[in-house]
């Protein structure tokens, strides 16, 4: 970065006053996000207020507009819904209601609001906004407040955050809450195959999402599903007699279940509804399959906010307070929102004209522009979706003569095998043979290799673990032996799914080319590790899973040290010397300290946190949360630390230390691992035939440069393949981790809001951006 970091020190909120509500629907991760502004507004020297019941609780005023401290958002970090309340407000809508509204801020010297909802909520804010100076001159004329008040409360300043389980707004990849209801969904989508499975029978499933198929679109992908309707894109006509003749195929296929998903909103190319009682009577009808109708409904949105809407809610609600804080007249009202890894700011009306603008368009009929509105993450989720789900008929399939070959290097990690399977698959579409290697290099050396077929990888995506074995043994001693192999076989591509050894791996077999002319073929590392300590990448496939399998371990500690009172609970996770699980977990579970190798400490910081830890155990919230990466620091260990606290904190506190171990790397995938995985896989292997392509000549493919062995990576806003040559700069081997880390950068967002005092570089926010400049490419944090 060339540029000098801009810290928000001179950023001051003395003298203002800063209210929070949130409106409409309730999504998981609001409370996260007013628990943000709230403390990220006190770190600043602002008054923060809570406004109960949304837009209702600004009209009727009175103990609704409570002004609160930093305590009042302890705990509520890991509870759905909202605290303060949501409300339909009929009297907002009106000038009165508005004016009365008006009024009641005044009377506080409230002139910032946060209002955390969705399109409507957002557009009755803006509203008020551009109101408000001629709401206070009639107040004025009324004789309800003073010509200085008139005077010293100007301008209102508006910052939005779109709180919304059917990520339906334009602008941003996801919206608070769609993360967790994807979580709910697949949670009950696990469940049901189980029993499916056993009576061969078929399950419609409705998800919410009465304008947008978001939901239904990204888990039908994460569950492979074998049909689905959303709003954006109806079926065809004859669709009737299509998936049936499909679910009958995949029944012949031996396949003992069929899951529909259903939008409730989806519709045909006539505009009129599907339901999903119209589609099980249309397959018992047709096909007579035992079927079953499950409508989710308010299920998806309840429950505890996935890691990932945690850490997305409360990034999103410190930058709204810088932004509210930056704001002068000028400005337009803006919502703070993601693209790719990068909190953005937006102006709110472009985004509400842009969403309103797809309704019209499905409204039209012109559903092609629906979807290309809606975004590329949608356009390729639905693009992969369509190459995924739907086995061409071999005499419709092209054929290249390529053999490629998938394996798994390196620890197991969540979302290996969603991986495996769209590779597999996209694969054979592209008229490839796809060949599994059982047991990574080591297998391979061995002679452990096989050809895959489509139907072998059904039911993969679910999966946790590696179905094919995974080991981490390097291909360097074995490099003779797998040149054999892929003679034998005739390997043409290599794809490598896993973490920092496949990584090593790849360079290992890059540099022994001049010896072996059979490693002269196109290779894609896919980088999965828990631990996302890969070069070339911001997220690693599985990270995501263990963020939440250590969130909902931190939840229930800290549940059960509010039980006890005065208890200090020192946690240690996994990841090598990488600390972004330490790190990203305090974010998300509410810790008071993360010890990682990446930022080094000595006994004074331990010392420090000791008293920053007594200090709190005076207030009401008695409990502490450490967080500890496995290598941090060879000689304060875990136990070292558990010590030192349980001395320190005698007559104070007493200290309880967990290992969480291999927990971490279990469990079955998250909605997140699941649609990453299927979707950079099924990008790599097209990168793979492409490859193919430009270097087949006289008959074989010789590919010797470096951009034929590439691993495929998310950088900030872009999926990229990059040369792993030329990571090898950027990568530090000894301690097996990238030299910069995105990150590092929230790690004071994490010490602001345990109420640490901390400097933090704002030098990525501040910019307001417009919504058609966003980068088309953006293939995102979202899924």
């Amino acid at each position: 970065m060339d540029h000098q970091p801009k810290f928000f020190e001179n950023l001051s909120g003395a003298g203002k006053a800063i209210a929070v509500l949130t409106s409409g629907g309730d999504a998981q991760g609001m409370n996260a996000a007013v628990r943000a502004v709230v403390r990220m507004g006190i770190y600043v020297n602002a008054k923060v207020y809570f406004i109960y019941e949304g837009y209702q609780g600004v009209v009727d005023g009175g103990d609704n507009i409570v002004e609160v401290s930093w305590e009042s958002v302890s705990s509520i970090l890991q509870v759905g819904g909202t605290v303060i309340g949501s409300a339909r407000c009929k009297s907002f809508r009106t000038r009165e209601g508005r004016l009365q509204a008006a009024l009641n801020l005044v009377q506080r010297g409230i002139t910032n609001l946060c209002v955390i909802g969705g399109d409507g909520s957002l557009t009755g804010a803006n509203l008020f906004r551009e109101e408000w100076s001629g709401l206070l001159e009639e107040l004025a004329q009324k004789g309800k407040i003073d010509a200085e008040a008139v005077k010293k409360y100007a301008y209102l300043n508006i910052v939005g955050m779109v709180g919304s389980i059917d990520n339906d707004f334009c602008g941003t990849d996801m919206t608070i809450g769609t993360d967790s209801a994807l979580h709910r969904i697949i949670e009950v989508v696990d469940a049901i195959m189980t029993t499916a499975q056993s009576h061969q029978r078929t399950f419609v499933l409705e998800v919410m999402g009465r304008h947008c198929g978001y939901l239904a679109l990204v888990s039908a992908l994460a569950c492979g599903a074998d049909w689905v309707f959303i709003p954006e894109y109806p079926p065809e006509e004859g669709w009737e007699d299509t998936m049936c003749s499909k679910l009958s195929e995949n029944r012949a296929r031996k396949k003992r279940l069929n899951i529909i998903i259903v939008a409730e909103g989806a519709i045909d190319c006539h505009n009129k509804p599907i339901t999903s009682e119209k589609v099980k009577d249309l397959v018992v009808q047709r096909l007579g399959f035992d079927t079953r109708v499950t409508i989710l409904g308010h299920v998806q949105r309840g429950g505890t906010p996935s890691a990932f809407d945690r850490i997305l809610a409360s990034r999103m609600g410190v930058e709204a307070v810088l932004a509210l804080l930056e704001a002068t007249p000028d400005t337009p009202a803006c919502v703070v929102s993601l693209s790719g890894n990068q909190a953005v700011r937006l102006p709110l009306m472009e985004c509400v004209q842009m969403t309103q603008e797809v309704q019209k368009a499905m409204d039209e009929g012109r559903f092609l522009e629906a979807v290309r509105l809606r975004g590329r993450s949608f356009e390729n989720n639905l693009n992969t979706y369509k190459l995924l789900s739907h086995k061409r008929p071999d005499a419709e399939l092209p054929k290249t003569n390529f053999n490629v070959a998938v394996l798994n290097v390196g620890a197991p990690a969540a979302g290996m095998n969603a991986a495996v399977r769209a590779a597999v698959r996209v694969g054979i579409t592209e008229g490839h043979k796809i060949f599994a290697v059982i047991d990574g290099f080591e297998g391979f050396a061995r002679g452990k290799i096989k050809e895959i077929s489509w139907g072998d990888v059904g039911g993969w995506t679910g999966q946790g673990g590696s179905i094919l074995g995974t080991k981490r043994t390097l291909p360097a001693k074995y490099l003779e032996k797998i040149a054999e192999q892929m003679r034998t076989n005739n390997i043409n591509a290599l794809m490598v799914i896993g973490g920092f050894e496949a990584f090593e791996s790849c360079l290992q077999l890059h540099e022994a080319r001049a010896s072996f002319e059979e490693f002269r073929v196109p290779m894609c590392v896919l980088p999965a590790t828990i631990s996302n300590n890969v070069p070339g990448t911001d997220y690693s496939l599985g990270t995501d899973t263990a963020l939440n399998a250590i969130v909902e371990t931190c939840d229930r500690i800290k549940q059960s040290a509010s039980g006890t009172k005065r208890r200090v609970f020192i946690i240690e996770t996994m990841g090598g010397y990488c600390g972004y699980l330490a790190n990203m977990g305090a974010l998300a579970a509410g810790a008071d300290a993360a010890y990682i190798f990446e930022e080094q400490f000595d006994i004074r910081e331990l010392q420090a946190n000791v008293e920053h830890l007594t200090e709190k155990m005076k207030t009401s919230i008695q409990r502490g949360l450490v967080l500890r990466n496995e290598n941090c620091n060879e000689n304060y260990t875990t136990d070292f630390i558990y010590q030192l606290y349980s001395e320190e904190g005698k007559g104070v506190f007493d200290c309880r230390k967990n290992v969480l171990g291999h927990m971490q790397q279990g469990g079955a995938p998250s909605p997140f691992d699941r649609n990453f995985g299927t979707k950079i896989s099924a990008k790599a292997m097209q990168w793979i035939s492409k490859k193919l392509k430009e270097t087949y000549r006289k008959g074989k493919v010789f590919a010797n440069t470096d951009d034929s062995v590439c691993l495929l990576g998310m950088r900030r806003r872009n999926l990229v393949f990059q040369p792993v040559a030329e990571l090898k700069s950027e990568t530090d081997f000894v301690h097996r981790i990238p030299k910069e880390q995105w990150w590092l950068k929230l790690r004071p967002l994490m010490k602001i809001l345990a109420k640490y005092k901390t400097s933090y570089d704002v030098s990525d926010s501040g910019q307001l951006e417009h919504v058609a400049m966003l980068p088309k490419e953006a293939e995102t944090g979202a899924i």
